[in-house]
């Protein structure tokens, strides 16, 4: 069994971990941290968990955590990680970080974006954990930056269309919306209950998300020419999902039957994305609590656009389910051990 270590289990993504990994065949959870609910077992404080995860929550030294586990999640935020991550991988462990610091390239990106990186060295070395587009990559790397949720979503969808040239990528619009779990479980008003049922609004409008320059590299590398897009987010009032709606013009005069082939081909031999068939489109209610990514589409004839619709969870696919994946790719496991559960529905 592989011994797994969660650093920072005490969030949303944390207890998607625990509760995933409880279900794995081939993984044991072995060390859970939190420096808030040190002493406390991780099912007190996610009673989902009781009888399934009752692991002791600690805050140990790096000296003290290594010696636990062989495999580490670092589920903690932006800053956090980076301090983190280079005593694991120097004790000789391999890690998925679920933060932003290893997942932009461009070491000035990341820092006009979030803070000065610590350890920048580690930024070359770390692969994106995006398995349908690096599974190679993934599979001989011992640092992965697990990718954001809305840029998940956005890659997979925009994937097939910019690697076969069919869109003009300048025309890029993107309206996307997430469940209220894409925001933490740490206090906020703007999270609470009140603030956030019956009404829905948009947030870090005018090209200000931090999830930006983690698309824009990624769309880049796949159109083999710099993109910038126009993104706007917005807060469902809904715990789990992420519905993205993405614009771009057509660059060819291609029918809907050739498109819908496109897509069918690229995802055709991948277990967690699921194009839609034509005619029908995706829903966020039909991916809850998995780790797939739903895709569908329509040409707008009028406009000469394309509209790709994704959904996924943005606490699965999004976050913890694709970790999984890629702790599965990196340790030469069955990539979808502990992934086949079918969605949740209603």
């Amino acid at each position: 069994m592989l011994r797994i270590g969660i650093v920072g289990a005490s969030g949303y993504t944390g207890v998607e971990l625990a509760r995933i990994l409880a279900g794995h065949p081939r993984a044991e959870i072995t060390v859970v941290t939190s420096r808030q609910h040190a002493g406390q077992p991780l099912s007190r404080i996610f009673p989902s968990l009781r009888g399934r995860v009752d692991t002791v929550c600690v805050n140990p030294s790096p000296e003290e955590l290594v010696r636990q586990a062989d495999f580490f999640f670092t589920a903690v935020p932006h800053k956090t990680a980076m301090d983190i991550v280079p005593p694991l991988l120097a004790a000789g462990r391999k890690v998925v970080d679920l933060s932003a610091d290893f997942r932009i390239r461009d070491l000035a990106v990341y820092e006009q974006w979030y803070q000065k990186h610590s350890s920048s060295e580690l930024i070359k070395e770390a692969v994106y954990g995006l398995p349908e587009l690096y599974r190679q990559q993934i599979k001989n790397a011992r640092l992965v930056a697990n990718p954001g949720c809305y840029p998940t979503s956005v890659a997979l969808g925009l994937a097939p269309l910019l690697r076969e040239r069919l869109i003009e990528p300048a025309t890029i619009i993107i309206d996307a919306k997430s469940g209220t779990t894409g925001a933490g479980r740490s206090a906020n008003v703007a999270s609470l209950y009140c603030e956030v049922a019956d009404g829905f609004r948009a947030y870090k409008v005018g090209g200000t998300h931090r999830h930006i320059p983690e698309m824009e590299q990624e769309l880049s590398l796949l159109a083999a020419e710099p993109v910038t897009i126009t993104f706007t987010p917005h807060l469902l009032p809904v715990s789990r999902g992420i519905l993205s709606t993405m614009y771009a013009r057509l660059d060819h005069d291609v029918s809907e039957t050739e498109l819908q082939k496109l897509f069918d081909d690229t995802y055709r031999d991948e277990q967690f994305v699921r194009v839609c068939p034509a005619g029908t489109l995706p829903a966020t209610q039909y991916v809850r609590g998995s780790n797939y990514c739903d895709i569908g589409f329509k040409v707008d004839r009028r406009t000469g656009r394309i509209i790709v619709i994704t959904a996924i969870d943005n606490i699965a696919k999004g976050a913890a389910g694709q970790a999984v994946q890629n702790m599965n790719l990196m340790n030469d496991l069955d990539e979808a051990a502990g992934l086949t559960g079918t969605p949740f529905f209603p």
